[in-house]
């Protein structure tokens, strides 16, 4: 991808949120991890909008995108997704979220499902006890006081490199440990997707495979034979990456031709 990307500040829900545009085609939203930003993903990116127009965001207070007098909720920013995809002038678009973006995700397509046409999901469970007991204490932990444990991080350099307030990175870190702490069960509000969606999890990740199998249990698959056909094949996916961490999914060779097989095949008639 040698092209530059068309950049600017969407202006959704009170927030001034950057974005990247990359490539052309079909629109393709991606949603970075908590204290992330749109580089999460450049790994994957020139693969991604070799043949989409990939559409990459800081969300809320992270990267570019300053942080506003609001709570950090998956509610919130499936919201802020939502109102982009208008703002892009899309009828509807796809959406991929990593981790706290898989949260955001969700989120969108739970409230707006009008707007997403297909939905992919990953590294994030749809309950917060999916989450193995080691990954809920740490989350436990995060505080404002955290941040000066973090000062020697990737993460926070890479905030300072481009925060617009550089120093309200303990802000940041508190804002995130509330949402963290807080519980959740989405079974229900899963249950009831319509859209295509992708869940995607390392067998190595935060979560064990076995709460991945009951989130796309919940989504229609793993009920019953495909059939030699195909007629018996679910409208959703699930792909377990070996090999692969909760922090290191972007460096999964199996990871763009599994989503790209997902957004290439054509949606059925009743999708």
């Amino acid at each position: 991808m040698t092209n530059a990307p068309q950049t600017g500040y969407a202006q959704v829900n009170g927030l001034s949120m950057y974005y990247e545009i990359h490539g052309a085609g079909e629109p393709l939203v991606l949603l970075h991890g908590g204290f992330g930003l749109t580089e999460m993903f450049s790994a994957i990116l020139p693969q991604l909008a070799a043949s989409r127009q990939v559409i990459v965001v800081d969300q809320q207070g992270h990267g570019r995108t300053a942080d506003i007098d609001r709570p950090l909720s998956p509610e919130s920013m499936g919201d802020d997704m939502a109102a982009l995809i208008k703002y892009m002038g899309f009828d509807s678009a796809d959406l991929m979220g990593y981790s706290m973006g898989g949260n955001a995700a969700l989120r969108a397509a739970m409230q707006h499902p009008e707007l997403i046409r297909k939905l992919i999901v990953i590294s994030v469970p749809f309950r917060r006890d999916g989450w193995y007991a080691e990954i809920r204490a740490s989350m436990d932990q995060m505080s404002a006081a955290t941040a000066e444990f973090l000062k020697e991080t990737p993460m926070y350099q890479s905030y300072t490199a481009v925060a617009p307030e550089p120093d309200n990175f303990p802000v940041l870190c508190e804002k995130m440990g509330a949402m963290l702490r807080r519980d959740y069960d989405w079974s229900d509000e899963v249950a009831a997707l319509t859209m295509p969606t992708l869940l995607i999890s390392g067998d190595a990740d935060s979560m064990p495979p076995t709460h991945m199998a009951q989130f796309y249990e919940l989504l229609g698959g793993g009920q019953r034979d495909g059939g030699w056909d195909g007629s018996g094949m679910p409208k959703s996916q699930l792909a377990i990456l070996p090999g692969t961490t909760h922090y290191n999914s972007f460096a999964s060779p199996l990871l763009v031709p599994v989503v790209m097989s997902f957004l290439d095949a054509p949606l059925q008639e009743n999708e």
